[in-house]
């Protein structure tokens, strides 16, 4: 039975101005507009406006409406991940099967062909995260999808250094809007509460992609009665589960709430009423270039990105040189692909446990669990660079330690979409995340020299060092937000149900973190 009542009409567009500067930011906070929100550019607006209109009261059965999105999104977006990762993964598994035998790679070509994915990446994120903003997501990504797995196939016919530099670079380009995608997905969808959860979820399959690789490129590294090679079938292969898989997308993938067809229009109003209390709205098409600047000189978004280079690169150096790692201590190719099971299966389970500890209480520690993260793989580092090579289990052990890098990766993206409001803001604030994150995988595939190998001495110090500086900064991070929302709190009051209220229409608004006084960052 529908919760739905429908009593007399509220005005919610005529409402003072008193504009206010936020201490804790510095710059001018809008108290509330005078204008509505922009129907033709807010998704969701007109059932927002209904919910308004309306006396939906607090669901109790909201579990119900929760599974029902996990039982259809959810699967969605895990598998969009683990392909991703997957075909990231691929480059690494072929160099273990003669690639570079094969394309007469010499010197640091390797390393190039690593780097030049990334490069195109980051020429891929501006317009990418832009797009995604301004055309339904779900239809966009699934055709991104398609062309990415059309060129993953085309590695097969690479010949050469300069083939497979271009292939890499344009699944760069095709790639870089699959993760804010699935972000903006999540957002969509689920609270501040309920995001931590299923993002550390669909993250951690990247350990799941790290095992599935794995067995795949063992099993095909056997093939002998095929006309191409095992590196070759690895990319084949790849390349057409994710095609099969667009298709998939495009028929599953919704757009927004709005638009989710496995939702009856009750259900719909229950998902809007419970996602716009994170006070963002749903999404804004409209680009506003001001919320663009307000980011560059917001210091949360400044802090995160730095981060994301530090991820970047260690993510840039561990991801493209696993292979040759542990090759370089002792086993044959063969080996080095298997032995990365246990990688995979560590990676999943510290992330998807860091998932459980984030919903398990309201407590703010999304920044501490960050922090937590990023223990075990600087461990790891500082075990591969000490230890002699003689003691190889040993060093491969902390080979295992190495992808859960996933860990810091997603707390940041959890952050992002949590303690940054306003559509055009966040994508921003987006953009510059994933641009010193690309940045930071260029220079970690480039600081690993093969005449260091197998130990890549000045690689290991490089992403010792990266550790370092995101430990320290998730301290930094931690303490801003605690002082903005003490200085919110002091010069505004704590929140009630009525000033939350105002809050969650700023939000539809599309207003930012800084204009609107009763945003509280969740940290």
């Amino acid at each position: 039975m529908s919760s739905i009542q429908t009593p007399e009409k509220k005005d919610i567009t005529n409402v003072s101005v008193n504009p206010e500067v936020d201490e804790a930011s510095g710059s001018v906070e809008v108290v509330t507009s005078n204008v509505g929100f922009d129907k033709k550019h807010a998704v969701g607006a007109d059932l927002f406006e209904e919910l308004l209109e309306s006396d939906l009261t607090e669901d109790l059965d909201y579990a119900k409406v929760r599974r029902k999105i996990d039982c259809w999104l959810l699967p969605v977006l895990c598998v969009t991940y683990m392909l991703q990762f997957l075909d990231k993964l691929s480059l690494n598994y072929a160099s273990a099967y003669n690639l570079k035998e094969d394309l007469k790679l010499t010197g640091n070509d390797y390393g190039d062909i690593a780097a030049i994915f990334n490069a195109g990446y980051m020429v891929g994120t501006i317009p990418g995260n832009w797009l995604i903003q301004r055309v339904p997501v779900a239809k966009f990504t699934g055709c991104a999808l398609l062309v990415w797995s059309v060129l993953l196939i085309g590695h097969i016919g690479a010949r050469n250094y300069s083939d497979m530099m271009a292939l890499r670079f344009l699944l760069g380009v095709m790639e870089a809007t699959i993760s804010p995608s699935n972000m903006m997905m999540c957002g969509m969808f689920y609270n501040k509460q309920e995001q931590p959860f299923r993002m550390c979820t669909f993250l951690s399959m990247n350990g799941v992609a790290t095992m599935v690789g794995a067995l795949l490129s063992y099993g095909l590294g056997h093939s002998t009665s095929t006309s191409l090679k095992p590196w070759q079938l690895i990319f084949m292969v790849i390349g057409l589960i994710n095609f099969a898989w667009g298709f998939l997308f495009l028929y599953l993938a919704p757009d927004s709430p709005a638009n989710a067809r496995f939702l009856d229009h009750d259900e719909k109003l229950k998902v809007i009423n419970r996602v716009s209390k994170n006070q963002m709205g749903i999404k804004d098409r409209a680009f506003k270039f001001s919320q663009a600047l307000e980011a560059l000189k917001d210091p949360n978004a400044i802090i995160l990105a730095l981060i994301g280079l530090g991820c970047g690169v260690v993510n840039g150096g561990t991801s493209n040189f696993i292979s040759s790692l542990i090759k370089g201590f002792g086993f044959s190719g063969l080996n080095a692909t298997v032995l990365q099971l246990p990688t995979g299966a560590i990676e999943f389970v510290c992330v998807f446990a860091a998932g459980m500890l984030a919903i398990s209480t309201k407590k703010n520690i999304r920044t501490f669990l960050l922090f937590l993260l990023c223990i075990p793989t600087l461990a790891g580092l500082i075990g591969i660079h000490l230890i002699p090579l003689q003691h190889k289990w040993a060093l491969v052990g902390c080979c295992w330690l190495l992808y859960i890098i996933g860990g810091p990766v997603i707390m940041c993206w959890i952050l992002i979409n949590v303690t940054t409001a306003g559509s055009s803001k966040m994508t921003s604030t987006k953009t510059m995340w994933f641009l010193m994150y690309t940045a930071g995988n260029i220079v970690g595939s480039k600081i690993m020299y093969a005449n260091e190998a197998p130990k890549y001495i000045s690689g290991m110090k490089g992403l010792i060092s990266s550790y370092g500086g995101m430990m320290f900064l998730s301290i930094v991070y931690a303490c801003l937000m605690f002082y903005r929302n003490r200085t919110r709190d002091r010069k505004y009051g704590k929140l009630t149900p009525e000033t939350e209220r105002e809050g969650v229409i700023n939000g539809f608004k599309d207003m930012t973190d800084f204009e609107n006084k009763y945003f509280r960052y969740a940290y």
